[in-house]
């Protein structure tokens, strides 16, 4: 099955009723082993227990940012391809990555307590990172604010485009501007410096959340279909009956005329 054929929503709708319940396994097996290392993980000589708040705030922030990745390279294709399934994938995705982002912020909070002495600073990352957070809000509030599909596709594909400027400022704030954040510490170009005692844990659980947003965006655009499915037919009854009742007025009016016609 090619991409292509995936451009079928009945196509897709099949697909997605296959793999969703290995998924959604597989995800949460891989939970499971990355929370049991996570627990089983050595406390920092300097953070002590709470850098295991680490495992579960660097795969949210990660994966903040590369939804509104995927939410992108969808509204190149409403705009540019109009791909059948591009919008309703950068519509699934938006409450998923917004959840992610608003983790990230909560359990960066808690982390940054005993760490830096606070729960927010209005640093380069954060403040870019809360602002993420608000376009996601803002795109969601903007589907729901326009009724015609079509253009709600348009406009909250330029918006997603435009807030993409936002992605590299996010990634590069570090290295920037002097922020509270420490450099990255796994990607980069000299190699992880974390401790494997560390760095597994987080990986585990970076693809367990990868797979956790797979699957929530999957079952996400099968509910999006269906509900625009239910809704095309609700449209088509409701016109079928406007025009049935008015066929039915008009014959209404040529009876009453052709009794009056027949009087005279």
């Amino acid at each position: 099955m090619t991409l292509t054929d995936l451009a079928n929503p009945t196509r897709f709708l099949a697909l997605t009723t296959r793999i969703l319940p290995w998924l959604a396994g597989a995800t949460a097996i891989l939970l499971a082993i990355g929370l049991y290392q996570s627990v089983m993980a050595p406390d920092d000589y300097q953070q002590g227990a709470t850098v295991k708040i680490m495992f579960i705030h660097v795969p949210n922030a990660w994966l903040s940012m590369f939804v509104w990745g995927v939410m992108s390279i969808a509204a190149l294709g409403t705009l540019v391809w109009r791909h059948p399934l591009a919008d309703v994938a950068a519509k699934s995705a938006a409450p998923i990555g917004a959840a992610f982002t608003f983790l990230a912020l909560v359990t960066g909070s808690l982390w940054g307590r005993p760490m830096w002495g606070t729960y927010w600073e209005w640093d380069a990352r954060l403040t870019s990172v809360l602002i993420l957070f608000l376009m996601y809000l803002g795109l969601m509030a903007l589907w729901r604010a326009v009724e015609d599909p079509s253009r709600a596709a348009r406009a909250a594909a330029v918006l997603t485009l435009v807030g993409a400027i936002n992605i590299p400022i996010i990634k590069f704030s570090v290295d920037w501007w002097n922020t509270l954040h420490q450099p990255a510490s796994v990607f980069r170009a000299g190699g992880p410096t974390l401790d494997k005692a560390f760095l597994w844990p987080l990986l585990v659980m970076a693809i367990a959340f990868s797979l956790l947003f797979i699957t929530l965006h999957l079952a996400a655009m099968r509910n999006e279909i269906l509900r625009r499915r239910v809704r095309s037919l609700q449209m088509m009854q409701a016109s079928s009956s406007r025009t049935f009742s008015a066929e039915a007025g008009s014959a209404s009016c040529e009876g009453n005329g052709s009794k009056e016609i027949g009087i005279a």
